[in-house]
């Protein structure tokens, strides 16, 4: 344990060297931070429609009401979220592969293998840095969502929002540690410095771009904007059962999605944040029935990531020569 802390430690020393961290916070904070500014501006805008729909009504005579629209401040947070899925992947892909590449290139490896560390000290040090980096970023950043939703959105959050907003703050954190640990992986199994970089990203782009972009093409109700169904005016119970005609169909385009740990994850966050409208207002137990499926494969890539970072980086796996 006290070879994986100086390890951890070392690391964060270097990164804070580095400022890689800081630039990340800021680059991760003024995106979501953007998001919501746009959200804001764009429920405002409704307000004011809505104002000059009821006084055009007024001065017509009529005493015909609509309903005013509603905010619901979690879901300001969808494009920030997207940023985090997309982006904030990203660069967990890049600052994992960082952990052994920097250690390559600087020819440090047998150095620091030279010293009596246990088996899995290494690997240890380097998943525990990680894991406090991720851990400590979304911490702070989330803490910049909760003040930016105050202060800008003017958002009436309430205490079921912020335990909402813990539990997303938690998927994100898992989220991109499994992609650290998985670029770090592929970086300590390759024998050249930037192919394992090259192999993640080839991997991030396929499971967080092209697999769920796969999924929704083939979404019919994707098709059109703002639904097929709700513009052909169809109903819920319709829609239910005009679907049911393809159920194979629908089937197949479900489990090509579920092979994607970002759409595993996009759907977790998304229904807390009640960005999912069947999960909009409803209590975190009826959230957790219908999603802990998600959450579940979302730490079996976490768990999965974990262990195959500590298998290959043993001192045998990282000093081993090309043939």
């Amino acid at each position: 344990m006290i070879e994986m802390l100086t390890l951890a430690k070392k690391e964060l020393t270097d990164l804070r060297r580095s400022r890689l961290l800081l630039v990340l916070f800021a680059f991760l904070a003024v995106a979501v931070i953007l998001s919501v500014v746009v959200a804001s501006a764009d429920f405002r805008l409704k307000i004011a429609d809505y104002r000059h729909y009821l006084d055009a009504l007024k001065a017509a005579g009529s005493t015909a009401a609509a309903p005013a629209p509603q905010l619901f401040p979690l879901q300001m947070l969808r494009g920030g979220m997207e940023y985090l899925e997309i982006i904030g992947s990203l660069f967990a892909v890049v600052l994992g592969a960082s952990m052994i590449t920097k250690e390559k290139g600087r020819g440090t490896l047998a150095l620091i293998f030279s010293r009596p560390l246990g088996r899995y000290a290494f690997a240890g040090g380097k998943i525990l840095a990680l894991s406090l980096i991720w851990a400590t970023t979304m911490g702070a950043l989330f803490l910049v969502i909760v003040a930016t939703l105050l202060l800008v959105g003017n958002a009436p959050l309430q205490g079921g929002d912020y335990l909402a907003l813990a539990i997303v703050a938690a998927h994100t954190t898992g989220y991109l540690i499994m992609w650290s640990l998985l670029a770090m992986t592929l970086a300590t199994l390759a024998l050249r410095t930037g192919t394992g970089l090259i192999l993640a990203l080839v991997l991030w782009l396929v499971v967080v771009l092209i697999i769920p972009q796969i999924g929704d093409t083939m979404d019919p109700d994707n098709q059109i904007p703002g639904g097929l169904f709700a513009s052909l005016q169809v109903d819920k119970s319709h829609e239910q059962a005009v679907m049911a005609h393809f159920t194979g169909y629908e089937t197949t385009r479900d489990l090509i999605e579920q092979t994607s740990v970002t759409k595993q994850y996009e759907r977790a966050t998304f229904a807390y944040l009640g960005i999912k409208n069947e999960y909009n207002q409803q209590s975190l137990s009826f959230i957790w029935a219908g999603t802990f499926n998600n959450t579940l494969w979302l730490l079996a890539g976490l768990a999965t990531s974990l262990g195959a970072a500590l298998l290959s980086g043993t001192k045998k796996t990282i000093l081993r020569k090309a043939p």
